[in-house]
């Protein structure tokens, strides 16, 4: 543990005695003790220009989630098969080049063409995408741990973009089928908590009243990823093996490029009792920002005092122990955070459900898939901007079970919908209202989450959360498969009941962003009394 400001930990001089911190603060005129959320609204500027920059530099990490994710879509898609036998006569399909027929980019292009996995094979496809996403949760898990233990956000943050580098680039070079699913496996460990990480690194440093707004806005960088993907795939039809290099370096290039100019967050900085480190930042960000922060600040947790701060002794090592490091089994200790993150599991998980099997079914149009995937990614942005306008004036809590709900009810509706004729335009319309309700919520679900637990665990809670986020996305394309109508009616209850469990989430709306697990708890019992 590194050596902390002395206003933060004063040490007692004696009993009966003033303590040294006491002292300085009457020669300094008091002193000002601040939590971050006042020292960014008084000293520092909610949203400045340090912040936006920092903002764009880091949430850029979202682009590269998308890039080793969806890049599935088309390094394993099926291409089109041609009859090239002599006679222009072709037998079963499933026989592939000895019955005459022949993949259109040849067998290069895809890992189906290259490996066969058509007809009883199939279902390979399907079981790579669920290794990936398997070995996403378990990621989210083990980095939202670090991130919130020693190695920080922004440390957390460079493991896994070199990581995933490193193994998207040993895909390229898979000799097999099985070694595919291997590496895709450790691609899914290191990238499924890229957008968590980024998240939290990105809006930590923001104010609370431009937080919740700034904070939705940060997948629109996902959507840009995914249409950029699109384009790159466009580029190098034939050759999956290509098409995991490119998508695979820009990782490398993030790292190299963009993560020295990235700051840690001055939140984990406080808890970890490093309050030098995050008095720096603030002042950083005041003097971007064109502020000044007094001479006579300094930082304090939310379950501090001044007069807990300046006797020292026992008490800070105890709270520098208890506030420095957390786990999930912290969050299972407050019955507050206990009941908040059991919620939050269930919402996460069907949101995911319905917003990647919604997704798969647009994806699925019978058209061009470089476009498809183009239209899929623009027709979210709008749901996360109407989000975003709507965050800070209804709030949360109504606009999570209003989106899930919308989402919920549409579904539903597209169950009931017969899929002929003029009918199958109403049930798309069903479908792209539902996953634009869903994508709403999926980006709300981020700000809502990360400001339901503090910064000492608030990344685990939410390593957690992804974690079930990604167990919705295994189980979306076993439900797609079902049928025409079934699907619709599974994702309409999923929305529906989400709707109904968010009723029992508390709003977040011009709360504090808590540091400790213990000033959560007073805050809480202070809302109450009020």
């Amino acid at each position: 543990m590194s050596a902390t400001t002395e206003p933060l930990l004063g040490a007692n001089t004696g009993t009966g005695g003033e303590s040294e911190a006491k002292k300085r603060n009457k020669n300094n005129g008091g002193g000002k003790r601040l939590g971050i959320d006042d020292a960014l609204s008084s000293h520092c500027g909610e949203f400045g220009r340090w912040q936006l920059r920092h903002f764009v530099l880091v949430s850029a990490a979202w682009a590269l989630e998308a890039l080793h994710t969806m890049v599935i879509i088309f390094a394993d898609r099926e291409p089109a098969m041609s009859c090239v036998a002599p006679d222009g006569r072709c037998g079963d399909r499933c026989a592939g080049a000895a019955a005459g027929w022949e993949w259109v980019g040849g067998a290069a292009s895809s890992t189906v063409a290259e490996w066969g996995l058509v007809c009883g094979e199939r279902y390979k496809v399907g079981l790579v995408q669920a290794v990936f996403f398997a070995g996403c949760m378990i990621g989210a898990g083990v980095f939202g741990h670090l991130s919130d233990s020693f190695l920080g956000r922004k440390g957390s943050l460079q493991v896994v973009c070199v990581l995933n580098a490193a193994f998207g680039l040993l895909t390229s070079l898979a000799p097999n089928y099985w070694a595919y699913v291997a590496l895709r496996l450790l691609t899914g460990f290191s990238t499924g908590s890229v957008g968590v990480l980024a998240f939290v690194l990105a809006t930590e440093p923001i104010g609370p009243t431009r937080r919740g707004a700034v904070g939705m806005s940060t997948f629109y960088f996902f959507s840009g990823g995914i249409a950029a993907l699109a384009g790159v795939a466009a580029l190098f039809p034939n050759s999956w093996r290509t098409l995991y290099v490119v998508t695979s370096l820009p990782s490398l290039a993030f790292v190299a490029a963009v993560m020295p100019f990235v700051s840690e967050s001055p939140r984990w900085y406080l808890v970890r009792r490093r309050a030098d480190d995050a008095l720096r930042v603030l002042r950083a960000i005041a003097a971007a920002n064109g502020r000044h922060v007094p001479d006579d600040v300094s930082l304090k947790l939310d379950d501090e005092d001044d007069e807990a701060a300046a006797a020292g002794g026992k008490d800070d090592v105890d709270r520098e122990s208890s506030s420095a490091s957390g786990s999930i089994f912290d969050v299972f200790r407050s019955r507050t955070t206990r009941v908040r993150l059991v919620l939050s599991v269930f919402i996460n998980l069907l949101t995911s459900v319905v917003y990647y099997g919604l997704s798969l079914n647009v994806v699925n149009l019978k058209t061009n898939l470089y476009v498809s995937v183009v239209v899929n990614s623009v027709a979210e942005m709008p749901a996360y901007l109407i989000t975003a306008l709507l965050l800070d004036s209804c709030g949360r809590k109504p606009l999570g079970i209003g989106t899930m709900l919308l989402s919920g009810i549409f579904c539903t509706a597209g169950s009931l919908i017969p899929g002929v004729g003029a009918m199958r335009v109403v049930r798309m319309a069903c479908g792209v209202v539902g996953i634009f309700g869903m994508a709403a919520t999926y980006n709300l679900l981020f700000i809502y989450t990360a400001e339901l637990f503090p910064t000492a665990v608030r990344n685990a809670a939410m390593g957690c959360t992804t974690q079930a986020a990604q167990m919705g996305a295994i189980v979306a394309p076993l439900i797609v498969v079902l049928g025409e109508r079934v699907p619709f009616a599974v994702f309409g209850a999923c929305g529906i009941v989400g709707g109904l469990l968010v009723v029992y989430l508390p709003e977040t709306m011009n709360k504090p962003l808590y540091d400790t697990m213990a000033g959560m708890e007073e805050g809480e019992k202070q809302s109450l009394l009020e």
